[in-house]
């Protein structure tokens, strides 16, 4: 058995990730016309949630799935779920309460209880052990998916994820800390959600983007839909919130039942992934998050934000398809059916 130690260099500090060679898994450019993957209402229990599947044209492919952040969609992964669908099927999820699913049919927007859907929605499905790639928020609830039910995931992949942290950066968004005051959030989100839809994506994009400006148009225009749409639910607001303040309960959690000492027991191999300019978890957290991992690798990209599936799709790809194959020894997708 390959010990904790065996698996770090000999500084101590976690190993670096490695990406896949592009000889034998070429990772092709992202194609910015690519549409939104089709979506389809799935039951989980009571919940009813919104899945986007990407196919892969190998039959042999591996399941993976994907979990958005904060204010996210399933639509964060579009590029990323592309580049990767010659070996992976992916799907990803609406989150209740975000992009078109609706809101938790049992109000609890904990981390607890998103991490308890997604285990009921993989155990229905019966597409685990999938490959698992949570951003942000999504990387919080991946982590106690892992925790509690390892058989339903054969890697894990963390991208930025919000791990306790209640340090505020310079940069980071100032009126995030005003919606956890009972009274004053409902007035500023009020407040933001009379803004133009377009004016509230580029809001969005140029707090967790390193670099606004890449974006291309029409990925830009997307998500000011995705926002027009969400303004006629009645519960959109309150659903960012409360989810908000779930989240950051999850952060006054201590002891074995944290965040932190979770990662711990997560044996799984394991990928982290950070921008460096990332302003709001702070990329500081990255070598902790990789250390507390027993089977982990770190991979921080120097000109990226918050979301690195979308800033740098194919660097995530290579490094998470280079997780894919160390995992499976060397090989992936039919070579590993045959």
């Amino acid at each position: 058995m390959t010990t904790t130690s065996s698996r770090r260099r000999a500084s101590g500090s976690p190993r670096p990730a490695e990406l896949a060679d592009p000889a034998g898994y070429p990772v092709a450019a992202p194609d910015p016309l690519r549409a939104p993957w089709p979506a389809e209402e799935v039951e989980v229990g009571a919940e009813r949630v919104t899945v986007r599947t990407t196919p892969s044209a190998d039959p042999d492919a591996e399941p993976a799935l994907y979990l958005h952040g904060l204010g996210g969609a399933s639509t964060n992964f579009t590029d990323l779920a592309d580049l990767l669908s010659p070996w992976l099927a992916g799907q990803a999820i609406d989150l209740p309460g975000f992009g078109r699913s609706g809101p938790p049919a049992d109000d609890d927007y904990t981390i607890a209880g998103r991490s308890r859907l997604v285990i009921d929605y993989l155990e229905r499905s019966g597409r685990g052990p999938v490959h698992l790639v949570g951003n942000s928020m999504g990387g919080a609830i991946s982590i106690q998916v892992a925790e509690r039910r390892p058989d339903l995931v054969r890697t894990l992949t963390l991208i930025s994820p919000a791990v306790p942290d209640l340090r505020l950066r310079r940069g980071s968004d100032v009126l995030l800390p005003l919606l956890l005051v009972p009274g004053i959030g409902s007035r500023v989100l009020a407040r933001v959600e009379h803004e133009p839809p377009e004016r509230r994506a580029q809001a969005v994009i140029d707090l967790c983007f390193a670099h606004p400006e890449r974006v291309p148009p029409n990925r830009l225009a997307e998500a000011a839909d995705e926002i027009a749409v969400r303004s006629d639910y009645a519960w959109a607001g309150d659903a960012f919130m409360r989810s908000f303040r779930g989240l950051v309960r999850s952060y006054l959690v201590t002891g074995r039942r944290s965040a932190w000492q979770a990662l711990a027991r997560i044996q799984l191999p394991s990928l982290v992934i950070w921008g460096r300019q990332d302003r709001l978890v702070h990329v500081s957290n990255a070598a902790k998050v990789a250390a507390m991992l027993p089977d982990s690798r770190l991979l921080v990209l120097p000109d990226v934000g918050h979301t690195a599936q979308l800033e740098d799709p194919v660097s995530t790809a290579r490094a998470i398809l280079g997780l894919t194959v160390g995992a499976n020894n060397g090989r992936t997708g039919a070579d590993v059916a045959g």
